[in-house]
C-alpha cells in the first residue's frame, strides 16, 4: 500500500498503517495529500528572459532549483507527489523545450493542485499553461496558420487515446477553436490570449457545429465523448497504479465513479485504493519501481539521512537512468514498468545503491546499526532473523525461498568467524555490524524483487 501510494515507508510508518483498518488509513492519507498547501512560489516567479540577462543568472540555475525542491517533497509528502507524478507523465511537458524556470513552476504547480481534483478543469487549465503552449505550439497557432499538435495531443494522450472516438477533422476544427494564445512580448513572460489571432469563424467538433472557442472544446469533448475519457484515464490509473494489464472490469467500474462523479478525481482514486482488488496478493510486486521510486526506497524505508549533496544526486542519477524529471522522454511520456529494466540501467541501479550506502559508511555509519536494531526491536545475537527482517522489509514478499534467505544470512555474516554465532557472542553492539548491515543492503538492492512494488 504505502509503495503504490509514495515513495516508500519507514517501520514507523508501516506500524501506524497496521494499527488502523486498512480502509481507514487510505482515506487517511487521500484526506492528507489533499490538504496539504502549494509551496510558496520561489522569487524569482516573476523573471523574465530581460531579468535574467540583467542579474546574470542562468536559468538553470533556477530550473535545477525547482526540480531538486520536488525531491525533497517526495521525500516528505509521498502520495501527493506520486500522484502529481503520474499526471506529470500525463501531461508532459519537455523543459529542454520550453527553457523558462517560472513556466516550469507554473506547470508543476497545477499538477498538485489538481492531483486529485476535477479532471475537466485539469484538462481545462493544462492546455493554458505557458510550458504547453510553447511545448505544443499553440503560441504559434494563430486564425491564418493553426497549429495541429495541441490538439491532436489532447485528444490522442490527455483525454481519448489514440484512435478512440475523434477524426482527423476534428482534429483540423479543434486546431482552429484553439487559436489566440499569442500574447507574449518578452520571452518566460505569461502568455495571454488575443482575440484577432483568434480564429471565430464556424466549426464543426465531435458533430456539434459553432462559433466555438478554447472553453467549448473542453465543453464538448466532456459532453460528447465522456465516456471514452473516462475508460482511457481509469485504464491509465490501474496501469500506473495497480498492474500493468489493466483488470477491464475494474476499470469499468472506476470509470462508472468517474462519470457520475462529473470527472472528479479523488473518488476514482479513493475507490481504487480501497478495493479489495488493490489489496490481494496477486497485485503485490508486479510493478517494476520508476528510477525515482528505486533511489528513495532506502532514505524513506530506512529513514537513512540524505543531505542536499544527495537530493541532487537522486535527480542527477534518476536522469541516467531514464527519468530525467521535467524532461520525459517524449511527448507520450516514460514507458515505464518493464521499459525501465536493461543491462544498463539495472546495473546502474545498483551502483547508484552502493554509493548511497558508501557515503552512509563514511558519513553515517551508526545509522546502519541503529536501523537494525529498530527492525528486531533492540539488541540480538541471531544473525538470521536479522537478516529474515531485513528482507521481509525491502522485499515485496520476503525471500523467494530458502536459498535465497541462506545465502543472505551468508553475506549479512561476512568475515566474522561461525563459531561466534554458534556460541551467541556476536550480537548487533559488535563493531562490525554497520558495515555487515551494508553489505546485506547491498546484497539486497541486487535482488530481482528490490525491483518491483
Amino acid at each position: 500500500l504505502l509503495r503504490r501510494l509514495g515513495f516508500g515507508a519507514s517501520r514507523q510508518q508501516v506500524a501506524e498503517a497496521l494499527a488502523h483498518d486498512p480502509l481507514d488509513y487510505v482515506d487517511q492519507l487521500i484526506d492528507q495529500a489533499i490538504a496539504l498547501p502549494l509551496p510558496d512560489p520561489p522569487d524569482w516567479v516573476g523573471w523574465n528572459e530581460d531579468d535574467y540577462a540583467n542579474n546574470g543568472v542562468d536559468p538553470f540555475d533556477h530550473f535545477l532549483e525547482w526540480t531538486l525542491q520536488w525531491v525533497r517533497d517526495m521525500l516528505q509528502h509521498g502520495l501527493r507527489e506520486k500522484v502529481a507524478l503520474f499526471w506529470h507523465n500525463h501531461f508532459v511537458t519537455i523543459h529542454e523545450t520550453y527553457g523558462c524556470p517560472q513556466y516550469q513552476y507554473l506547470y508543476h504547480r497545477l499538477l498538485q493542485q489538481y492531483a486529485f481534483g476535477n479532471f475537466k478543469e485539469f484538462v481545462r487549465e493544462i492546455g493554458k499553461t505557458p510550458a504547453m503552449l510553447v511545448f505544443l505550439n499553440g503560441v504559434q497557432s494563430t486564425k491564418w496558420s493553426p497549429n495541429e499538435n495541441y490538439a491532436r495531443e489532447l485528444y490522442e494522450l490527455f483525454t481519448l487515446g489514440a484512435d478512440n472516438g475523434y477524426t482527423q477533422q476534428d482534429i483540423v476544427e479543434t486546431a482552429r477553436a484553439l487559436t489566440g494564445w499569442n500574447g507574449i512580448d518578452v520571452y518566460c513572460e505569461p502568455i495571454t490570449f488575443v482575440p484577432m489571432y483568434h480564429d471565430d469563424g464556424l466549426k464543426t467538433i465531435f458533430g456539434q457545429t459553432g462559433h466555438w472557442g478554447y472553453d467549448d472544446v473542453h465543453d464538448i469533448l466532456f459532453a460528447e465523448r465522456g465516456q471514452q475519457v473516462a475508460h482511457h484515464i481509469c485504464r491509465k490509473i490501474y496501469r500506473h497504479f495497480v498492474h500493468p494489464e489493466p483488470d477491464e472490469a475494474i476499470v469499468s467500474g472506476l470509470a462508472a465513479t468517474f462519470m457520475a462523479n462529473d470527472f472528479e478525481l479523488e473518488p476514482v482514486f479513493r475507490q481504487l485504493f480501497k478495493s479489495e482488488h488493490f489489496f490481494h496478493d496477486s497485485i503485490i510486486g508486479t510493478r517494476v519501481k520508476d528510477p525515482l521510486e528505486c533511489l528513495l526506497t532506502f532514505p524513506l524505508e530506512a529513514e537513512f539521512p540524505v543531505d542536499d549533496d544527495w537530493v541532487e544526486a537522486i535527480w542527477y542519477f534518476a536522469g541516467l537512468l531514464g527519468q530525467n524529471l521535467f524532461n520525459p522522454v517524449d511527448v507520450a511520456g516514460w514507458p515505464g514498468d518493464r521499459t525501465w529494466i536493461n543491462s544498463s540501467t539495472l546495473t546502474g541501479r545498483w551502483q547508484v545503491c552502493d554509493y548511497y550506502l558508501y557515503w552512509l559508511v563514511d558519513n553515517h555509519l551508526e545509522t546502519l546499526r541503529q536501523f537494525a536494531q529498530n527492525l528486531v526491536g533492540g539488541n540480538t545475537n541471531d544473525p538470521v532473523l536479522v537478516t529474515q527482517r531485513m528482507l521481509e522489509h525491502f522485499l515485496p514478499q520476503g525471500p523467494a525461498s530458502q536459498a535465497a534467505l541462506d545465502q543472505a544470512v551468508s553475506v549479512f555474516k561476512w568475515e566474522v568467524p561461525e563459531n561466534y554465532y554458534t556460541l551467541g557472542l556476536w550480537n548487533l553492539d559488535w563493531d562490525s555490524v554497520p558495515w555487515q548491515v551494508a553489505l546485506l543492503l547491498q546484497h539486497i538492492a541486487r535482488q530481482p524483487e528490490f525491483q518491483l512494488c
